[in-house]
């Protein structure tokens, strides 16, 4: 399994994922100097800015586990100059969907992490 091939499905599924969801997707691989957020969804209440980590098969860890403090601080950074760019009076959050597939690239799971962490937006 290709790690680039990977990412990408992963990304895939988890914007099919949110739509399902309700949420409409605003922005995917949203990037300034710095920073990458895989993708900002919105309903009616949030702006729902999502980092995907997907892993294949038997990882060594749970894939949430690399979203660590400096990876919240690009995500928060990047997520600070979108709002800057695109006001909205809906509440931020950050999320993260994790998503496990198999050689085939077939999601055997996927866990959606709301409010995974906190901002000082």
């Amino acid at each position: 399994m290709a790690a680039n091939y990977t990412g990408k499905w992963g990304e895939i599924y988890a914007a099919r994922h949110l739509r399902d969801k309700g949420y409409k997707i605003e922005s995917v691989n949203y990037r300034v100097r710095g920073g990458e957020i895989d993708i900002i969804a919105g309903n009616r209440d949030y702006l729902v800015f999502v980092e995907v980590k997907t892993r294949g098969q038997n990882p060594f860890d749970v894939p949430s586990a690399a979203v660590d403090y400096s990876k919240q601080r690009k995500i928060t950074l990047t997520a600070a100059d979108y709002l800057q760019n695109f006001p909205t009076d809906r509440q931020p959050r950050f999320d993260v969907i994790e998503i496990s597939m198999d050689k085939d690239y077939k999601v055997t799971r996927l866990r959606h992490i709301e409010a995974a962490f906190d901002s000082q937006l």
